[in-house]
This record gives structure tokens, C-alpha cells and sequence, in this order.
């Protein structure tokens, strides 16, 4: 029977999306889990997977157009108990085909010999004048990323005088990624608007004494090979997830009016940028990986987010996020929640600090973790519960 591959959303705040490249064509055979397309969204140019085992019959919408969120991309014919639900619309619209598609750009389409480069390092290289051909791709399978295009570029050199002139050097290229940053700060303060119109947002932060888990992390690391120490993060992350198994109600969605509780744990990890922004990629199943799964997770997401080679998948499953502010000054972050879900848990700066230990004044190592939850769903009781329970865990790093 036929089945219609439609556009998924990728976030509340994503109202379309255009279709950068096809990786399949008809008469091609496809497994649930494939990376079919590349779409280029407000976040950047993301791999999109399907989510059935079939043979594609047709391509509706060619490289290059712009489609909202629901919009039929392909057409394909699957055994009769593999047709999947549709994406989602955006709240207030209809899926529908979406317009009529207009003709690729050059060198957009797919096809054996198509060199693979991220959206913003295109037009980095069209700003530059680069030859694609020039530029040896460094991100997953040999992509090309911003950073290889602007290695390309040769260093400024004089320019010829005429005669009786001194020469001027050539002005250095512009800075990258502005155009792209400015879009997306764009998205996120529509979807952060959003958020606080809509969700009641409470607040709670605990400040917390860490130094007996940076001590076991210290010595972990130590005995360890470089490409198998932890970050913090890490520990962060898995205490969180815990801390959702152990505290109903900060691990799931709000939608159609009603919460519903995520059966997985999916942890978000928010990523900067280096063009400006975030996203907030989900480390799936993180309840269930030891810490050294996390940690590769973590700097394989980190990796593949700034080289724009996220997946579909791991934008829309995030069930919680977390925020860290890392190294720095700040001791607190207050985060906003991320619709659907209802809630994100925020960390600020490790930084030494008095602390009463059995009496004594002593230095210690203390960090700052803050809550923000949805008060449709939670309280600040529940959100206390919650927030000593992360505490709790990252207290006990072994068990993590």
C-alpha cells in the first residue's frame, strides 16, 4: 500500500523548512532509521530520517523548496502494517502538500556525485568565492563545514601597485556565520516568547557542595586515557535522568491540554553555536548508557551540531533539557522551558566558595543548580523533590 513521508516538526518554534538535498530516489529501498533528506530549518541543516521500511515510488517535493511542517515530501509503497501516524502540523495550521514546489537550484539536487556540504558553509563559500571542488570536506562522511571553506581561503596577500601608488592589502573576509546567527536568535526569541506567554514558569535553585564528585571524577580522569575521561557534564546528565525516574512529572510533554509522562528518558544537551545560538540536542535512552556512553554521546552531538549534521530525531526527542553555563563567572543560569516539555534544568559556574563543614568554615568546590517547571503539571514542592534528587545522585557519582 502507499504511504506518505511527510516533514516532521523539529521543535514547537518550527513552522517550515526547505529541502536541501534528497538522499534517496524512486525505486529506492528504505529502512526505518534511514537518513533520507537533508533539511535546512532555522536550527540549520538537519538530517531527516524515515520512520518505515519501504520502496520510494515517488519524490514530490525537488531540492531547493521551501515547505511548511506537514507538507507531503514523498510518496511511498510499504506492506500494509508499516504506514506510520503523519507529522504534526504547527498549532493553528493544516498539514496539506504545501506550495507548488519550484525548481531546484543548481548544484542543490542529489545524485552520485553530489558534494556534501552544510547550507551555511555554501553560502560561506559563495561569499568567498571558493570553488566547492577546492575544499577538502573534514565533517562526517568528508562534509564540507564552514571552518574547511574558510581554511581555503588564501591568507591576504598585497595587490599589485600601479605605478607611483603604495599598495593595500586586501581586507580580510568577513566574519561567518552573522546571517545565520541572526535567524536563529530570531527562532529562539519567537519560541522563548512563546513559552512564557504560555507556560507558567516557577522557579527554584539549590547551591550545592560537588567537591567530594570533582575528587572522583579528578581520579577517574586520572587513571584513564585521554579519550576516555568524563566531563562533568556527564555526571550532570545522568543525574538528571535519574532524578526524572525518581520525581514523576519533569520528564514528558504538554500537549492537547493534558501532560504526558515520557515512558524514556531522553536528556537534552544545550550546544552553542559558533555562528550565535543554541539548539538542544537529545541523548537518547540516557537513563540507560554508564557514564563513558554519555560522554561520547555528548561530544558526538556537540561535534555534528556545530558542523550542521544534527538528525531530525535528536531535535524532537528531547524530554527534559539541561543547560550548563560551564567554565565562567555566573553562578546561576534561570532557564527557559522548551515547549512541549515542562521543564529544563539549568547549572551555573563550579566555583570555590566558603562552606560550613561540621562546624568548620572551610573551601570548598559548590555549584548552583536551578529548576524552571510548569505549573500546569508541578509544583514547587514536586520541584523541590526533584531538584535535591539531581543533587542526590550527583553526590553519589558511582552510582550513576
Amino acid at each position: 500500500m502507499s504511504a506518505e513521508f511527510r516533514l516532521p516538526a523539529l521543535g514547537a518554534d518550527m513552522d517550515d523548512g526547505t529541502i536541501v538535498e534528497w538522499r534517496i530516489k524512486p525505486g529506492d529501498a528504505v529502512r526505518r532509521g534511514d537518513v533520507v533528506a537533508v533539511v535546512e530549518t532555522d536550527k540549520g541543516a538537519i538530517d531527516v530520517e524515515i520512520f518505515m521500511d519501504g520502496v520510494v515510488r515517488e519524490i514530490v517535493v525537488p531540492a531547493g523548496t521551501k515547505v511548511p511542517v506537514g507538507a507531503v515530501l514523498a510518496r511511498l509503497d510499504v506492506q500494509g502494517d508499516a504506514v506510520p501516524a503523519p507529522a504534526p502540523a504547527p498549532a493553528g495550521e493544516g498539514g496539506g502538500e504545501g506550495p507548488t514546489p519550484s525548481p531546484a537550484p543548481a548544484g542543490e539536487g542529489g545524485g552520485e556525485g553530489r558534494i556534501k556540504i552544510s547550507p551555511a558553509a555554501r553560502r560561506r563559500a559563495h561569499e568567498l568565492h571558493v570553488e566547492l571542488t577546492a575544499i577538502k570536506g573534514t565533517g562526517p562522511a568528508g562534509a564540507i563545514t564552514i571552518e574547511d571553506v574558510e581554511r581555503t581561503v588564501p591568507s591576504p596577500r598585497p595587490s599589485p601597485a600601479k605605478a607611483g601608488e603604495g599598495a593595500e592589502p586586501t581586507p580580510p573576509p568577513p566574519a561567518s556565520g552573522v546571517g545565520e546567527g541572526a535567524k536563529m536568535r530570531e527562532a529562539i526569541a519567537a519560541s522563548m516568547s512563546r513559552s512564557k506567554r504560555e507556560i507558567p514558569h516557577y522557579y527554584l535553585t539549590a547551591t550545592v557542595d560537588v567537591t567530594p564528585t570533582l575528587e572522583w571524577l579528578e581520579q577517574r580522569n586520572a587513571e584513564a586515557p585521554i579519550e576516555e575521561r568524563l566531563l562533568f557534564a556527564a555526571l550532570l546528565v545522568k543525574a538528571v535522568a535519574h532524578a526524572c525516574g525518581d520525581v514523576a512529572g519533569f520528564n514528558g510533554f504538554y500537549r492537547g491540554g493534558r501532560y504526558e509522562e515520557s515512558a524514556d528518558v531522553h536528556v537534552g544537551v544545550a550546544v552553542a553555536l559558533r555562528g550565535g545560538g543554541l539548539v538542544a540536542p537529545a541523548i537518547m535512552d540516557t537513563t540507560g548508557k554508564d557514564l563513558a556512553a554519555v560522554m561520547g554521546d555528548f561530544r558526538a552531538l556537540v561535534t555534528r551540531a556545530r558542523a550542521g549534521r544534527l538528525r531530525a530525531s535528536e531535535l524532537a526527542a528531547p524530554t527534559i533539557i539541561v543547560t550548563s553555563l560551564g567554565e565562567g563567572v555566573v553562578d546561576a543560569v534561570l532557564p527557559i522551558i522548551q515547549p512541549p516539555q515542562v521543564a529544563i534544568v539549568g547549572a551555573g559556574a563550579i566555583a570555590q566558595r566558603p562552606w560550613i563543614v561540621d562546624g568548620a568554615v572551610v573551601a570548598r568546590r559548590v555549584l548552583t543548580l536551578s529548576l524552571a517547571a510548569d505549573h500546569r503539571v508541578t509544583d514547587g514542592r514536586l520541584g523541590a523533590r526533584f531538584l535535591a534528587r539531581v543533587a542526590q545522585r550527583l553526590a553519589d557519582p558511582q552510582s550513576l
